[in-house]
């Protein structure tokens, strides 16, 4: 019994019942190529030959975070790159450590694929702000400028205990936290009640195996990294940086422009009004003119 009914009571929680195969990546939208740790979901788009702009998303959202984004740079003349992580949206799952070296070798290996070397621009959101960082002081001569958008940087924290022992974070997170984890991406925003369909977008990548596994993974890998020492590197580059923040972003505080400021001299802070974690969503507007502006600048320079 007190093997069998927590058994059960896990295969019956388990959202995660499909396998992320060919069948799989044959009915979802985009493009799929194969790298060195696994299938990498991408789209590609505007006119070729055009400056090419690529988008890191988020910590858990895949690329769809970036919807108007990319149909904005697109429409504005630009060749836009997206992407999903590995463990993340319709991108493999490996079963390996998920350190800041994984995600840098992702993103050159399908630049590699997609026969791009560069420069281009960097614009990262969130998580993603901690991933252009880390792929600019990797490769500062590939990267023609960086926009963060709302970011998050790794800093040092503890592991939870129950993360120590992968079972029972798995049969825990799987029974009663993994199913809160759609509806929890609204708080990213301010006036949640606009975007209903945010938590069943979301859902969708929880079908398939791997998904926990790789928050875990996440989690465990990169408790004892601090990004600040890479930040300050990349922030004595002269190339042009463009910060965009939501005042009331309630993931990443505003203040927390001040710091990143003063570890890139040559940035410029854009602050946008009536608007959480994610400005491109609740203010694209603003977002978009103010990117779409520095952009123009730094190709005309």
């Amino acid at each position: 019994m007190l093997v069998a009914v927590p058994t059960v009571v896990y295969s019956v929680a388990d959202p995660e019942r499909l396998e992320l195969g060919d069948a799989a990546r044959h009915a979802a939208a985009g493009e799929f190529v194969k790298l060195t740790d696994g299938y990498t979901h991408f789209e590609l788009a505007g006119p070729p030959g055009a400056p090419l702009v690529v988008l890191a998303a988020g910590f858990s959202v895949p690329a769809y975070i970036w919807d108007p984004t990319f149909t904005a740079l697109v429409d504005g003349g630009y060749r836009v790159l997206r992407y999903d992580y590995y463990g993340r949206g319709w991108s493999d799952r490996p079963d390996m450590p998920y350190t800041d070296d994984l995600y840098v070798r992702q993103l050159s290996d399908l630049l590699a694929s997609q026969h791009i070397a560069g420069p281009f621009d960097l614009v990262g959101i969130s998580f993603g702000g901690g991933i252009i960082t880390s792929f600019a002081d990797r490769y500062p001569d590939r990267v023609r400028s960086l926009v963060y958008v709302d970011p998050a940087f790794r800093s040092p924290s503890p592991v939870p205990a129950l993360a120590k022992v992968p079972p029972l974070w798995n049969w825990y997170t799987a029974v009663f936290d993994e199913r809160t984890w759609p509806d929890s991406q609204l708080d990213d925003f301010l006036h949640r009640e606009r975007f209903p369909d945010w938590p069943s977008r979301y859902r969708v990548q929880l079908q398939y195996k791997g998904f926990r596994r790789a928050r875990l993974a996440e989690t465990v890998s990169n408790a004892d990294v601090d990004q600040q020492p890479q930040v300050e590197r990349v922030g004595q580059n002269p190339r042009p940086v463009l910060i965009i923040w939501g005042k009331q972003d309630p993931s990443v505080p505003f203040s927390f422009h001040e710091s990143l400021e003063q570890s890139m001299p040559h940035s410029r802070l854009v602050a946008i009004d009536d608007c959480g974690h994610l400005p491109q969503w609740e203010q694209p507007k603003a977002t978009h003119d103010a990117l779409l502006a520095f952009l123009h600048q730094v190709h005309q320079s």
